[in-house]
């Protein structure tokens, strides 16, 4: 195999499975498949460049690399905020996920400004074919435990030597409440990193011209992702689902009175009741729980950001280090391994004001980029370029996904796993890869 077909490899390998939790290995530290992938990918990525006396980077690429030394500048200065082994230990954990997770972002654009539109496709088809094992996965763990058995201990614990198993919500009647979480460690999780493509693709699919290949494929696609996100029970899958779909309202408000959207709908709904009616009194108490916000669960939730203040009044400007939100967390609860249920809560307590601000900077870079995408879309369309037919949903899409991640992250944490930086490739490199295609 040559150079450049083991990079492509590995960079889709690793798109494929950002989203795998669950498959790590314990060698000095969490280890997870993505970590190996994503180190193979840059490594030939930088090799094939050296090789071929290749210096161009996207100015993107560019911007990507200088966010990186920034956030790497504010983690360092806040490393003299640590006061414990166990502090310095998470602080370094951290700083080589963020390391890996900024390389992987600034390859990836430039490798796919080389790639083109065709390879841009291929990359957003093996995210959502990634995230689709994952459901399938979370199938297979729902039949096998409502058969008694534990498919994870059958499956992944030969492979990684880990524990892991399907969420158990609780119990109704002496019948076990559960909730998978497939692949990944959380079913918060899993439904959160499900609004990717059902954000991304929904759009996508409701340009899609009658008759063509891919129109009755995301027809039966988006309905059984939309199923496996709602038997996560995840309030925040569905707050984020529910803010995406806002964004998506304005642009495509009469597409979603359409039978291309209306029937697929209708379809999971008459699914959902049928299931739910064979077991109402079960799920009626499910569902009256996932609404309640006075539970333990709740409380969870809401308290952490009661620690915005007590932390800041002591390290207002760089937080109390990369990482440390869960040895602060012990130390005042006793609570051991345990993260603080807000992506917004972890910025602020663990890299300050300046932190947050600087990914505030971040994010309001990738809405820059994005709009680029849709003025450019519109600019394709005056034009009469058929090609804009792909890039304005896609433009919309990728900001609704941007927009329901950042909603559901209030009550959890997904925006510092991989699966958001394989996203952010994507949605970074849209303008680059379809200015050039026009």
């Amino acid at each position: 195999m040559s150079l450049g077909r083991l990079t492509a490899f590995f960079f889709l390998a690793t798109v494929f499975s950002v989203t795998f939790e669950k498959v790590h290995w314990e060698l000095a530290g969490a280890v997870s498949l993505a970590d190996v992938l994503a180190v193979l990918f840059i490594g030939t990525f930088l090799v094939g460049r050296w090789l071929d006396g290749d210096g161009r980077v996207p100015r993107s690429a560019i911007a990507a690399l200088l966010f990186a030394l920034a956030f790497a500048l504010v983690y360092l200065i806040g490393f003299f905020n640590l006061d414990t082994r166990e502090a310095l230990q998470q602080f370094a954990k951290g700083l080589v996920k963020f390391g890996i997770h900024f390389a992987f972002l600034a390859a990836g654009i430039a490798y796919l400004a080389r790639r083109g539109l065709d390879f841009y496709w291929r990359t957003l088809g093996w995210l959502t074919a990634g995230l689709a094992v994952n459901a399938l996965y979370g199938v297979a763990q729902l039949v096998a435990a409502n058969r008694g058995q534990d498919l994870d201990q059958a499956v992944l614990a030969p492979v990684t030597g880990g524990a892991s198993s399907i969420n158990i919500y609780g119990a109704v009647e002496g019948a076990d409440v559960y909730r998978p979480n497939a692949l990944t460690g959380d079913p918060n999780h899993l439904a959160i990193m499900l609004l990717i493509p059902l954000l991304v693709l929904t759009p996508i699919y409701l340009r899609l011209e009658p008759g063509h290949r891919w129109r009755l494929r995301l027809a039966i696609l988006l309905p059984f992702l939309l199923v496996m996100q709602l038997a996560t029970l995840s309030r925040s899958g569905v707050l984020g689902l529910a803010v995406g779909m806002l964004v998506l309202a304005g642009p495509y408000r009469r597409k979603f009175a359409s039978r291309a959207f209306l029937i697929p709908l209708g379809v999971v709904l008459a699914f959902l009741l049928a299931i739910v009616a064979r077991r109402q009194d079960f799920f009626d108490v499910v569902i009256r729980s996932r609404f309640e916000t006075s539970g333990a669960s709740s409380s969870a939730h809401f308290d952490v950001y009661g620690f915005i203040p007590d932390v800041l009044s002591l390290h207002p400007l760089f937080g109390l280090g990369l990482n440390n939100f869960s040895v602060y967390y012990e130390f005042v609860t006793g609570r051991t391994n345990w993260g603080p249920h807000s992506f917004y809560v972890a910025l602020l307590v663990e890299t300050g004001l300046v932190g947050a601000a600087l990914f505030g900077a971040f994010l309001f870079w990738m809405f820059r980029r994005l709009g680029s995408a849709r003025r450019l879309g519109r600019a394709m369309a005056a034009a009469g370029d058929p090609l804009a037919a792909r890039l304005r949903p896609l433009a919309w899409g990728l900001t609704a996904a941007l927009v329901g991640t950042m909603a559901a992250n209030a009550f959890y944490l997904t925006m510092q796993f991989y699966y958001f930086y394989a996203f952010a490739v994507l949605a970074l490199a849209v303008p680059i890869v379809f200015a050039k295609r026009a």
